[in-house]
């Protein structure tokens, strides 16, 4: 290989190793969601409209660990899927699991309005909290998350959306606790979720 090349690869590598091993601690469960600088890395603030019509902001939640899960109304399998899991999980927690809440938050705000968000979720745990607002207030949230939503089109004018299928834990101080194992069985998930209380 030539020696004008050596220098520039180690550089290039060693720059790659460090910006993997920096988005693997960020990302690491337990850290709280805190970058060096202390700042969350993962969600912040919002304010978005519940499906009964209510502003909730992240300071509402504060003192109890809390979900979040971004997806839609018309997703066909996952958001169904995943929001019975947590439903599911729910249930288990019984009695300790009063103050628990999961928030579902819209990637298609243009579609999920409040009321269409109230009677989607009205077949799961009324401790799942829909959450839907304008455009940018809903992008803002995606971004804090780090989470991903594209608008893919159909045929016709209809459209689907693409987006991040991981469910956040976030703790009582609304820091980023870590992804939850929402597959494993609904008892075990509870107490994951329970422990942080």
């Amino acid at each position: 290989m030539n020696r004008r090349l050596i220098l520039p690869l180690v550089v290039f590598l060693a720059g790659a190793l460090v910006l993997a091993a920096a988005a693997i601690v960020t990302f690491a469960p337990g850290r709280q969601g805190q970058s060096g600088t202390g700042t969350a890395s993962v969600g912040g603030p919002f304010a978005l409209t519940t499906q009964e019509g209510r502003t909730l902001t992240d300071q509402d939640l504060r003192g109890a660990p809390f979900l979040v899960f971004f997806g839609f109304t018309h997703c066909p399998d996952i958001c169904p899927t995943k929001l019975f899991e947590i439903s599911e999980v729910l249930r288990a927690a019984g009695p300790k699991g009063e103050k628990l809440r999961a928030l579902f938050v819209t990637v298609d705000p243009e579609r999920d309005t409040p009321e269409i968000m109230k009677s989607y979720l009205g077949s799961f745990d009324p401790r799942i909290v829909g959450l839907s607002g304008d455009r940018p207030a809903i992008d803002a949230m995606i971004k804090a998350y780090r989470a991903y939503a594209r608008k893919v089109p159909l045929q016709g004018d209809d459209y689907t959306m693409d987006h991040t299928a991981l469910v956040y834990l976030m703790g009582k101080d609304g820091g980023f606790i870590g992804a939850f194992n929402i597959e494993q069985p609904p008892a075990q998930a509870a107490q994951e979720w329970l422990r942080h209380q």
